[in-house]
């Protein structure tokens, strides 16, 4: 028998949702050329999905700057022509009853690499000579088998969280009603809280509170750009695994993490299970999501590995989370 709670509302902030199963970003790497511009692709993909009956659909990541996106076909919402193209998308949506939300992106270290499909397998980071760009990170360092990363300045950052801010801005203008912060996966906000990744030595490195700073920063000045009433999220992804030198074990990292962001500007957290370390990842998230809702006190999206309706009893009769993100259930 369906789970009944996966079918009633919830609010979040003033934001009424009609049901807690909720589709989650997923790249489709299908911008054409490289500016970062839904096309005809998106609106029919979106479109399909909101057929579907979620309560709420995220789109894909999108890129805060040219340089944030993970590949030249990612998408983008840095300039003015992006938001007219995303407008009919969440106007679809809106018209049936689905709220519109989207992710905003900077992929760090892990940009400039190719897309998922079109290159025969060629994976890794594209050359500046081939039309890629230089990757930034909090310390220069590699993603298993990427370039190396160029450290970012305080300057550096700080335009970033300025672009994240611009982005939000624009999202709204285009329809949005949710925005996810994405630090999770090992992109750029995801390479700050993990020392797997984050070598500085300065406000934004060294420990919990300081490698969690921008991505509080982030969050106070995107909600300063789009109000009081649009729900903002934060999506997050476990450090690393135990076995990793330097990792936090993951329960650990899960308390540091909630008890940084508790009484910040995030309205609800984002679970998903993959790590900053070679794209491994625990499928069973619902320990860390406990320990991190607890330990924040904000309400908990998760998801990864949920694709049969029995799967959807444990995190939410778990007290591991209000809502599920499903994005390939069967």
């Amino acid at each position: 028998m369906p789970n009944p709670t996966l079918f009633t509302p919830i609010t979040l902030r003033n934001l009424t949702i009609r049901n807690r199963v909720w589709v989650p970003p997923m790249c489709m790497y299908s911008a054409l050329g490289k500016d970062g511009i839904p096309t005809a692709f998106h609106t029919a993909h979106y479109g399909a999905m909101a057929l579907g009956g979620a309560g709420l659909i995220i789109v894909e990541a999108t890129a805060v700057n040219p340089e944030g996106r993970i590949s030249f076909h990612d998408l983008g919402i840095w300039n003015d022509e992006q938001v007219a193209a995303f407008t009919p998308i969440t106007s679809f949506m809106s018209a049936q009853g689905v709220v519109p939300g989207i992710q905003l992106a900077h992929a760090g270290r892990k940009a400039s690499t190719y897309p998922g499909w079109g290159y025969d397998g060629i994976d890794g980071t594209v050359p500046v000579e081939e039309g890629g760009w230089k990757p930034l990170g909090p310390s220069a360092n590699a993603f298993t088998g990427y370039a190396q990363a160029e450290a970012m300045s305080e300057a550096q950052i700080a335009q970033v969280i300025t672009d994240f801010a611009a982005a939000a801005r624009r999202a709204v203008e285009a329809g949005f009603q949710v925005l996810e912060i994405h630090a999770a996966h090992g992109y750029l906000i995801h390479e700050f809280l993990s020392p797997l990744s984050n070598e500085r030595t300065d406000d934004f490195g060294g420990s919990p509170e300081n490698n969690i700073r921008i991505a509080k920063l982030v969050g106070e000045k995107v909600r300063a750009a789009i109000g009081p009433d649009k729900l903002l999220v934060l999506r997050l992804s476990q450090d690393g695994v135990d076995d990793f030198v330097g990792a936090w074990p993951g329960t650990d990292y899960a308390k540091a993490i909630g008890a940084a962001l508790k009484g910040s500007a995030y309205d609800a957290l984002h679970w998903s299970s993959y790590n900053n370390h070679e794209n491994r990842k625990d499928d069973d998230s619902t320990p860390m999501t406990v320990v991190l809702r607890a330990a924040a006190g904000l309400p908990m999206i998760t998801n990864g590995g949920i694709a049969e309706e029995p799967q959807t009893e444990t995190p939410l009769t778990r007290r591991a989370a209000e809502k599920l993100a499903v994005g390939r259930g069967k």
